[in-house]
C-alpha cells in the first residue's frame, strides 16, 4: 500500500526540484498521472485507478496485512534470519536474488510469481533487514514463459517454454544478495565488498570506470 504514498512523494518532490531550476512541471501528482498515462491492457489502468483512489496507505489495524500483523510478520522474519546465523555460527547470509530474468512487460511470468521475483527475495525488505545486492554474473540466454489455458478453461496461466532467445551482451545481470543481523551492516557491507572485488562480475556503464 505504501506504493500510492512513495509515487506521490517522488511527482512532488519532482516538481518542486523543477521549479527551483525555473520550469513547471504539471505531472504532480496521481490523477494526473494516470490522465498522462499509456497502458498496455485494462487490468494495468484498473490497477493504477485503484492505487489514485487509496485514502490511507495503512490496511485497517486488525485486517489482513494490517499495521499489526505487519509488525508481527516482521518480527517474526527477523527471528528467522537470527535463528539460522547464531544456531550456525555465520557472520552473514548470501543468496541469488531469483534465479529468474525479469519478466517481459504483459507476458506471463514464471509459475504466476509476480516480477519473476521467489518470495524470499522479499524476505528481507519485510522484515526490516538491510541487504546489500552485488553483480554476479549474466544470462545471455532466456525461456520466456508463455500463457496457457488453465484446465478447467477458466483462465490462463503461465506454462514453461523451450523456446530459446539469445541477449545482446554483456546480457541481462543477477545478483548475490548479502544480509545478516540487525545493525550488522558494517559485515556485509566487508563481505560483499570482498566479493565484488574478487569475483570482478560488475561491468561498468561507459560512463563510469571500474571501482
Amino acid at each position: 500500500m505504501a506504493f500510492r504514498f512513495h509515487i506521490s512523494q517522488y511527482l512532488s518532490r519532482r516538481a518542486e526540484d523543477w521549479r527551483a531550476r525555473g520550469f513547471t512541471e504539471t505531472l504532480t501528482d496521481w490523477p494526473a498521472l494516470n490522465a498522462r498515462s499509456k497502458y498496455w491492457g485494462d487490468d494495468q489502468r484498473a490497477a493504477f485507478k485503484n492505487w489514485e483512489e487509496v485514502a490511507d496507505p495503512r490496511n485497517p489495524h486488525g485486517s489482513r496485512q494490517g499495521v499489526n500483523e505487519r509488525i508481527m510478520l516482521r518480527e517474526l522474519l527477523r527471528r528467522v534470519d537470527m535463528m539460522v546465523i547464531l544456531e550456525n555460527k555465520l557472520d552473514a547470509l548470501v543468496r541469488l536474488h531469483t534465479p529468474w530474468p525479469p519478466g517481459l512487460i504483459g507476458h506471463a511470468y514464471q509459475y504466476d510469481i509476480a516480477s519473476n521475483l521467489r518470495p524470499e527475495s522479499l524476505s528481507g525488505p519485510n522484515a526490516g533487514l538491510t541487504e546489500v545486492l552485488i553483480p554476479a554474473g549474466y544470462v545471455t540466454t532466456t525461456y520466456d514463459p508463455v500463457f496457457k489455458l488453465s484446465d478447467d478453461g477458466k483462465r490462463y496461466v503461465s506454462a514453461p517454454s523451450d523456446v530459446a532467445t539469445a541477449l545482446a551482451a554483456p546480457g541481462l545481470p543477477f545478483s548475490l544478495v548479502f544480509r545478516c543481523e540487525p545493525g550488522k551492516e558494517d559485515v556485509i557491507l566487508k563481505i560483499a565488498s570482498a566479493y565484488e572485488a574478487a569475483s570482478k562480475r560488475r561491468i561498468p556503464p561507459p560512463a563510469f570506470g571500474p571501482l
